[in-house]
């Protein structure tokens, strides 16, 4: 570890320097942390439109964020303009982090939640538009915080890296490494050269979706201030709701059936829609991803209400809107939730608890394994089966009639074992917590593919609070390790990381 503290880099030339550069390191979170206190004020403004007094939280959060923040500028002085691969991680990690402890002291020091885990929990759940909450009276909340609540959502839904590369864009020629760092995934599609205009054109559709759901969500009978926080909750696929009892609050089809769709247009590429924008409609119904994704989604929700009809006595419509809300919430990695499907045949939780796996399509808000890596092993076994029969046959894997690599298979191949695998153990080690083997596993595949919500005592009638607090802050390193897809949080772990190669 004494490498890290090293204050030189690697430059070209091939002088042997340390590849970690921690004054820029220091430089760019002290910033992140400063824009962070800018948007506590946002929500101290709303407290103070509603009159509430918890005002004052969010000016001591922001003061100490602000604080610390100038303290980490002070030691990257100098630093040398340069942020590697290596750095890049380092601030991605740390940013999630400390974004995350300093945005839960509004919480904390308020009383709104008192206990350290819970509010790490909460604040964690928001950031990674995971949705689980400990939280067993959401409705005794002030504004302010149910704002910050959501807000969090929002800020976490395309990145917090990319949503400051929007806001302010101080990196420079670290824009691309951080990008990289954070937006992991299969594919990118680089709609612009400069990762600064793609953000600023990535959150014009992220906004406008957002608008759009405000407006629709008001048309259909919620407050302004309950749709702008469900609106946030939607376009991040995030899940925080305003009510305890979430979206089933309103007992309204048409806000139901306007949440589920546009849940589904959030767990979409949204780099389609900007070739839309530019008139390339084509694209979105020609994308492979995306017609798995709806795809699926149908056969769900169409199995789901055929037995709800069938087992549970639902009308069609009811059971056909009931079905795709859940299944919506849950295939996009949402928390919403309008029906206790633990009140379903138990066959139906086979079919949740894929879509949980399945998550939504690259370059969305969407957690989970992502339908894109799916799609590349199921077209890699079928292949191998051609491939018994024709051996000396060039069958390559092809995805929006492009040949996928070699190296991609790979590596989607290996993702897909590494997830299963921090599954498994996280399930071994809540089972040993004493959780059930249903709660284990289903809380253990929520936290990782950021779902939100769970089955058992962990289902949409229950919040998260009955987690021991070990498991809290097991769930909350899950969610982190899930939202930033393994790589970018296990490689910190690796000793090889941190010494001088």
């Amino acid at each position: 570890m004494e490498d890290f503290w090293s204050t030189t880099v690697q430059v070209a030339g091939g002088k042997e320097n340390s590849l970690i550069n921690r004054r820029m390191i220091f430089r760019i979170l002290g910033i992140l942390l400063l824009i962070e206190a800018m948007l506590f004020l946002v929500c101290m403004g709303v407290s103070l439109f509603y009159g509430e007094d918890d005002y004052i939280y969010f000016v001591y959060t922001a003061l100490i964020n602000a604080g610390v923040g100038s303290v980490l500028i002070f030691l990257g002085r100098h630093a040398k303009n340069l942020v590697t691969r290596r750095d890049g991680y380092c601030i991605v990690a740390f940013t999630w982090l400390l974004f995350t402890a300093f945005g839960m002291l509004p919480f904390y020091i308020s009383g709104s939640i008192p206990g350290l885990a819970d509010a790490f929990f909460e604040t964690m759940s928001g950031f990674t538009t995971t949705g689980a909450t400990v939280l067993d009276d959401i409705e005794s909340l002030t504004h302010g915080m149910l704002f910050w609540r959501s807000f969090t959502h929002w800020i976490g839904g395309l990145g917090i890296i990319f949503f400051t590369i929007v806001v302010l864009p101080i990196f420079g020629v670290g824009n691309q490494v951080l990008f990289k760092a954070e937006a992991t995934g299969v594919t990118h599609d680089k709609i612009h050269p400069k990762v600064s205009i793609m953000a600023k054109w990535l959150w014009t559709v992220y906004s406008i979706l957002t608008l759009v759901e405000t407006v629709l969500l008001v048309f259909g009978g919620m407050g302004w201030f309950d749709a702008v926080c469900h609106a946030f909750g939607t376009t991040a696929t995030g899940g925080f709701s305003t009510k305890q009892a979430s979206v089933a609050y309103w007992n309204s089809p048409f806000i139901e059936y306007v949440i589920a769709i546009f849940m589904i247009l959030s767990a979409m590429n949204f780099s389609l829609y900007f070739m839309c924008m530019k008139g390339r409609f084509g694209q979105l119904f020609r994308d492979d991803e995306t017609k798995w994704f709806l795809g699926s989604i149908l056969a769900a929700t169409l199995l789901i209400a055929a037995s709800l009809v069938v087992r549970n006595g639902y009308g069609m419509e009811e059971a056909f809107r009931k079905s795709l809300f859940q299944v919506a919430t849950l295939h996009t990695s949402s928390g919403f939730a309008t029906d206790d499907y633990m009140n379903w045949a138990p066959f139906t939780w086979v079919i949740l608890i894929y879509t949980m796996l399945a998550g939504g399509c690259t370059g969305s808000t969407s957690g989970g394994i992502k339908m894109m890596r799916l799609l590349i092993v199921v077209r890699n076994v079928k292949n191998e089966f051609r491939r018994m029969m024709h051996p000396r046959a060039v069958l390559p894997i092809k995805v929006n009639r492009m040949a996928v690599s070699q190296s991609t298979v790979s590596g989607v191949s290996t993702f897909i074992l590494l997830y299963l695998g921090c599954i498994f153990v996280g399930w071994l080690v809540y089972m040993f917590m004493g959780l059930g083997l249903t709660e284990a596993l289903s809380v253990t595949v929520s936290s990782v593919g950021n779902a939100g919500l769970a089955l058992g005592a962990f289902g949409p009638a229950y919040s998260w609070n009955a987690l021991p607090e070990a498991g809290k802050w097991l769930s909350s390193f899950l969610m982190l390790l899930g939202r930033l897809e393994l790589f970018g949080i296990l490689l910190m772990f690796s000793p090889s990381f941190w010494k001088k190669r």
